[in-house]
């Protein structure tokens, strides 16, 4: 998640005098059931929350005047998005924008790190009725789908791409509103020939393109499967962990009215 932050420099004996303080600053794809039109949301609404964040430059800061001190972790706003009308709601980096017409029912990213992003789609009852999560089978069999999913999804034409993939964990989880929802991290890896028509083989050298962590939450309500997906680079994901865990946890489905 791109920060933002102030340029300025105080004065050493300020800072000496208040290191032990808090130092403020400010901080796609989809499910492999063939069943989730697009649906327009007819009454959303977003609320502030603060949680704790990292702050890189206030890190370097603290670094630089005081080598044998830690400085406080500064904090970073979560806003929550609430869909009354599809049944959902979620919290979301506050510096992160909605892009439309993305494909999925909601769309958040990174403005700056564009490969960072949260999505959420569902199926339709229509096609498919669930009970519960626990009809995908064990979190294990979930986490299988959701990676066959994703490599779909990235299949190319291109000569000389390769994808290595990996489920790293899968999970459930009891939730204040007493669902059970299903967590899957998946990383995947792509390759490709930096010149794939050359004929001699030394000539085609793999480079990696990306690397990137994939998050999944799964939950049921309203005879409909939903899921958040988080995307983010795994450079990013090791310095913003605990933000996309809160996001992740923050995931509700809930009963929409007839």
């Amino acid at each position: 998640m791109a920060v933002i932050l102030d340029s300025f420099l105080p004065s050493i004996q300020t800072l000496s005098s208040s290191f032990r303080q808090r130092i403020p600053s400010t901080s796609s794809t989809r499910w492999p059931m063939n069943s989730f039109p697009k649906c327009c949301s007819e009454s959303q609404s977003i609320k502030g929350v603060a949680v704790p964040r990292r702050s890189a430059m206030a890190l370097m800061l603290s670094t630089c005047i005081f080598s044998n001190s830690a400085l406080a972790v500064s904090s970073v706003g979560l806003l929550e998005y609430i869909d009354t009308f599809d049944g959902y709601s979620f919290k979301y980096p506050k510096n992160w924008i909605q892009v439309r017409g993305a494909g999925a029912d909601i769309f958040f990213r990174d403005p700056f790190v564009l490969d960072e992003n949260l999505s959420v789609e569902f199926s339709s009852p229509s096609s498919s009725r669930y009970n519960s999560v626990q009809d995908l089978g064990p979190p294990e069999e979930a986490g299988k789908k959701v990676l066959k999913q994703y490599l779909t999804e990235f299949m190319s034409t291109r000569l000389g791409v390769r994808r290595e993939s990996n489920i790293l964990s899968t999970s459930s989880r009891m939730a204040d509103d007493g669902r059970t929802y299903y967590q899957v991290e998946v990383n995947i890896k792509s390759y490709a020939n930096n010149n794939e028509l050359a004929v001699m083989p030394q000539d085609r050298v793999v480079r990696l393109e990306w690397d990137r962590r994939y998050l999944s939450v799964l939950g049921v309500e309203n005879s409909r499967l939903y899921e958040l997906r988080l995307q983010t680079p795994e450079n990013v994901f090791v310095e913003e962990e605990n933000d996309l865990r809160q996001v992740m946890d923050s995931f509700r489905v809930n009963k929409v009215n007839a």
